[in-house]
């Protein structure tokens, strides 16, 4: 198994690279410095999305609301700027939003024992409607003078480099900490690769599957504000989108294993890697977006059957696997 795991992240690693091999040589302007940069920077929120759907399929779950945690929390706190609140009290409601956003969802999920695609789907239905129908004034929340200097986090640049490539970065080396040398992260490993294991040696498997969904919802409000102060606004209908696509797009190309228990930031890199070079290139040749959204699905369908096979899972794991 651990062998199948390297093979598919070192054969995503090739095609990324020839990809972006073939894109240098053919399309003027693509290798460099400046389109590189571009490039890093629209994959940044996509890649720290794909940083908290990592966490969640590691511990063999699926989180579909991703999309309106990056919306609805950033959203509120401009709404709540704009409606005359301090910038810090704003802050602290949508986080407040998030966590018991995303301990509704962990709750549902381990104690209720509601399949997580389903849950996810539902609870992120709900949250976008809420956003909708109670909290904003426009489905395009806009930027206020109270959230002046805010927006360095997403326009800003540090030593040359745009901000949201260094909170990628940050997020990056944060969640490696947590999977790697953290006793949760190897508690998410161990719930992934086998629950009924996990909990017959002692590991606090439902306390640590509602974290998981909080800290993806965390994550995903990181997102949505890096986003957000990147165009001064947030449009919250993004939840529309084909984002969530995207980003799974990202986890399972990267390497992660859908079976649970696999997978790391480095398959998230890579992925989002693959997905930036695939995204700029098919930008510059000015492909239409019905044709991005084919050619994503293609791929999308492809990874999802090569992990099916180089990640299978047993008659054990068939049985706690349907996320």
């Amino acid at each position: 198994m651990k062998r199948g795991r390297i093979s598919q992240q070192g054969i995503v690693f090739v095609i990324f690279a020839a990809l972006f091999a073939a894109f240098a040589f053919l399309l003027p302007g693509f290798a460099s410095t400046q389109n590189m940069l571009t490039l890093l920077q629209n994959v940044a929120v996509l890649g720290i999305l794909g940083l908290g759907m990592a966490i969640v399929v590691i511990g063999r779950g699926v989180d579909l609301s991703l999309i309106a945690t990056l919306a609805v929390p950033p959203g509120l706190v401009l709404q709540m700027v704009q409606d005359g609140h301090s910038f810090s009290g704003s802050l602290a409601a949508a986080l407040l939003l998030t966590v018991a956003f995303g301990l509704i969802n962990g709750w549902l999920i381990a104690y209720a024992e509601v399949p997580a695609l389903f849950t996810t789907l539902a609870t992120g239905l709900f949250l976008a409607g809420v956003g909708q129908a109670l909290l904003f004034n426009l489905d395009v929340v806009q930027w206020s003078d109270g959230m002046a200097g805010f927006e360095r986090l997403g326009q800003g640049t540090a030593f040359g480099v745009p901000m949201p490539i260094i909170v990628f970065a940050l997020a990056c080396v944060g969640v490696a900490i947590l999977l790697r040398q953290t006793r949760i992260g190897a508690y998410i490993y161990a719930i992934g690769d086998n629950p009924y294991g996990a909990r017959a040696t002692g590991v606090p498997t439902r306390p640590i599957v509602v974290l998981q969904y909080v800290l993806a919802a965390l994550i995903g409000c990181l997102a949505g504000l890096v986003m957000a102060s990147s165009v001064n606004s947030m449009p919250t209908r993004i939840f529309n989108s084909t984002w969530i696509y995207d980003v799974i797009l990202v986890v399972v190309l990267g390497g992660i294993g859908l079976s649970g228990g696999r997978g790391g930031v480095v398959n998230v890199v890579i992925g989002t890697l693959l997905i930036g070079t695939m995204l700029n290139g098919m930008t510059i040749m000015d492909m239409s977006y019905s044709a991005q959204n084919l050619v994503k699905g293609v791929v999308l369908l492809a990874a999802v059957i090569a992990d099916s096979f180089l990640n299978p899972r047993n008659e054990e794991t068939a049985q706690q696997g349907d996320i």
